[in-house]
């Protein structure tokens, strides 16, 4: 039966497919959008509310690896947590490119309605086109920079466990040295536990055999002494 920290692992682990996914879609859909301004503005909006809430769920994901008890099982939320960071980033610049491409249309469209006779309005609404797609960029630019703060900040958590589990390893190759030195040392003792025993088995059996000789002497004295016509 899976315990309650893998019920929750594997929720946040939906969750953040499901946000990689939606943002995803919106990003396909700023790609293909024609304008107007209004219309890319809301599509960002939900994009950087989509990013906010999977970069939340990465870092639940990586809190819970931390606190797992097998090391197996914190190397591996870890490692998800990482490829995670790494699809994150890879939506961020698929989102950056698709505002560039979207500000590319509205440009041509913009150009097309200036050369068909546009008017001072047409020619306002494209200067704030180009500042908002500036900010959006600037914006996007920032996310990605603490993207990679981000990562560069897990590459030292690494380094770090990995750096752990190597000294870990050496205090077990210590230890198990130790294991093999003790057991030659107590089978050595056993060995000469038993020469011991043996020994003692052969005094105790030659004692006896003195101790027989020595009574059957006194008796053969007493005999010869004691009854000589026998």
């Amino acid at each position: 039966m899976a315990s309650s920290a893998d019920v929750h692992v594997r929720i946040c682990g939906q969750e953040i497919i499901k946000y990689d996914l939606e943002i995803k879609a919106l990003v396909q859909d700023i790609r293909d959008c024609p304008g107007p301004q209004s219309t890319l503005m809301e599509f960002n909006s939900q994009v950087k509310e989509k990013f906010n809430k999977l970069r939340l769920r990465i870092q639940d994901l990586e809190q819970m690896a931390r606190e797992q008890d097998r090391e197996t099982d914190r190397l591996a939320i870890l490692s998800e947590t990482e490829s995670q960071r790494r699809q994150m980033l890879s939506n961020q610049t698929a989102w950056r490119k698709a505002n560039l491409a979207c500000k590319l249309c509205i440009d041509h469209s913009e150009k097309d309605e200036l050369l068909q006779g546009g008017d001072y309005q047409s020619t306002r609404q494209r200067k704030v086109t180009k500042e908002c797609l500036v900010e959006t960029s600037s914006n996007i630019t920032e996310s990605l920079m603490s993207i990679s703060r981000m990562m560069s900040e897990q590459v030292k958590q690494s380094e770090d466990t990995i750096g752990t589990l190597a000294t870990s390893s050496r205090t077990v190759l210590e230890t198990n040295e130790e294991f093999k030195s003790m057991t030659g040392t107590i089978h050595f003792g056993r060995k000469l536990i038993l020469k011991y025993n043996r020994r003692e088995l052969t005094d105790k059996l030659l004692i006896f055999l003195a101790l027989a000789l020595f009574f059957a002497t006194v008796l053969y004295i007493l005999k010869k002494r004691l009854f000589p016509f026998i």
